[in-house]
This record gives structure tokens, sequence and C-alpha cells, in this order.
């Protein structure tokens, strides 16, 4: 009874100093969660990588996505889940998206773990170009500049010339690419369209769409396997809720610079596991990227804050 009063006592204080923190370092610690959760799953990626096709992984999780969405979705009422007035915006999003994941998992096999979390920070590189292009966003010339000099940092990592040159750094190029348009496509959603209905379609979709090519490719999984493969699907749903529940909770321009933990993480998951030491081309190439990619998300919190008050309109 007392051990039990001890324990009841402990979780109440922790409870009640977490919730005396303020918002935002609450949230900054959900974003780190499940930028150590992303870090973890792409290192199981690359374990299962060793024997398994990328579209057989790619099948894993998305299986184990939809098995873990499933019951959320009845739960809110299947078919008011599924329905949709944009089915062809999902499947373009889906497509996006398996697109993304394939790219990620076989730069993952390829590449070290840093390097590849690296060039996956090209993100917001390309959102700047393909918002100018598709959604006649204003760009001004600050943006610009920060963009150009992240892209110079992708041509530091990919070394031209050096005879380093790898095609799975295009690859995971690829994948980045693919994240942009997968996040401009899911903001061109109707603002009615239900979060657990964009998660749902997409899991189904991308299930789909990976069923034919990991059966052309499969290889029976050994138990080991299997588990690696569950724990890879369940931490993906996992630190994608954590990372969406930081959001709702705290300011978006304080939180963007903690998921660039995951690049510490992946240098010292890569180091313990994997004994992969980034080349100093390596480290330069994704300094550059992570120094343009902060500033342009600090320049698009500022353009996206209201005026202070008494301030004129530009």
């Amino acid at each position: 009874m007392s051990g039990l009063s001890l324990q009841t006592g402990w979780r109440s204080r922790w409870m009640t100093r977490w919730g005396g923190l303020p918002a935002n370092a609450r949230a900054a610690a959900w974003i780190l969660l499940g930028a150590a959760g992303f870090t973890v799953m792409a290192s199981l990626v690359k374990v299962l990588g060793e024997n398994l096709d990328s579209f057989q992984i790619l099948f894993f999780r998305t299986v184990v996505g939809l098995v873990i969405l499933t019951p959320l979705a009845l739960r809110a009422g299947l078919a008011s889940v599924v329905y949709t007035r944009v089915p062809l915006l999902h499947g373009a999003r889906a497509c996006a998206g398996f697109a993304a994941m394939l790219c990620g998992f076989y730069a993952l096999t390829q590449l070290p773990l840093a390097t590849v979390t690296a060039v996956t920070f090209t993100k917001p590189l390309f959102v700047v170009v393909l918002a100018w292009l598709f959604l006649a966003e204003s760009v001004g010339w600050r943006r610009w500049a920060a963009t150009a000099v992240g892209f110079v940092g992708v041509v530091v990592m990919l070394r031209p010339g050096q005879g380093a040159f790898d095609l799975a750094m295009l690859v995971a190029i690829g994948q980045a690419l693919a994240i942009a348009i997968a996040v401009l496509l899911v903001k061109t959603f109707p603002v009615e369209e239900r979060h657990l209905t964009i998660l749902f379609h997409f899991a189904l979709l991308s299930t789909l769409l990976s069923l034919g090519p990991a059966i052309a490719v499969w290889q029976d999984p050994t138990w080991r396997e299997i588990g690696l493969a569950i724990a890879m699907g369940a931490l993906g749903v996992a630190s994608q809720a954590a990372v969406i529940h930081g959001y709702r909770m705290g300011e978006a321009s304080a939180l963007a610079p903690f998921d660039y933990a995951r690049l510490i993480f992946a240098t010292v998951i890569g180091f313990v596991v994997f004994m992969e030491v980034p080349d100093v081309w390596s480290i330069l190439g994704a300094a550059i990227i992570v120094v343009s990619t902060v500033y342009i998300g600090h320049r698009e919190a500022n353009a996206a804050a209201p005026p202070p008050p008494g301030a004129a309109s530009s």
C-alpha cells in the first residue's frame, strides 16, 4: 500500500511539474521525442535493408501503419473517415509519400544514417521553389538567397568530380523533393478535410501501391525481422503523432530548430551501431543546409507573424 502511495505521489508531482512548464517547452519535448523515434525507425530500416528489399520494407511500414489507424477510423466512424470530396488529391499525396518513403528506405540501405538525415533537411528548399512555381507564393530575395546557399550545401555533399559521387545521394535528394511535394499537396486539402481522413487514405493507398512490388521481391522474413518491421511501423506512426502533438501545443517558429536534433541522434546512432563516421565534406554540406533552412524558417515565421500594434502596414 505504501509503495502504491509513493508511486502515486511521484506521478502527481511529476505531472504538476510537467504542467507547470511553458507550452513551448512541453511542445519541444514532444518534438525531440518524435525526432528520436524517427531516427530509431530509420536505423531499423537500415538493419532490415541488410537482407530485405526496400519495397518489402516499405510494405511492412505501410501495413503496420494501416493496422494502427484502422481501429481509430472504426471508432470515429469508418464511413465518415473514408468519405472525401477530393479522392484524386489523396491519390496524388499517396504517390508522393510512397515515392518519398521508397527513396528514403533505399538511401538508408546505401548511405550513412547521418548523411541521409542531413539530406532530408533540404525539404524546405524544395518547398520554397515549388510553392513559387505552383502556388504562386511570393518569395523575397533573402529566401531565394538562402535557398541557393542550401543547394550549394547539397553540391558540397555530392562532391561532383571528386570520385565520391553515389547514385544513392540523388535518390536521397529525391526523397526530400517527394516530401516537399507531399507537403504542398496537404496544404491544398480543403480546410474541412479531417486529419484522420488524410492519414487513413495515405496508409491505405500506400499499402496498395507497395503490395505488388513487395510480392515481386518477397523473401520470407525471419521472426527477428518481423519484430523489427513491426517496431519500425509502430515507431513511424508514434513519432508522427508526437510531432503533430508538439506543433499543436507550441509555436511552430520556436519548435522548428528542435527537429534538427535528428542529425545529432543520427550521428550518434550511426557511429555506435553502424560504425559510420561522416567525412568532412558531409559535415560541411550538412552545416550549410541546416543554416540555410533555419534562416528560411525564421523568415517564414516573421512573414507569418502579425505586425506589432501601431506598426505601419507595408
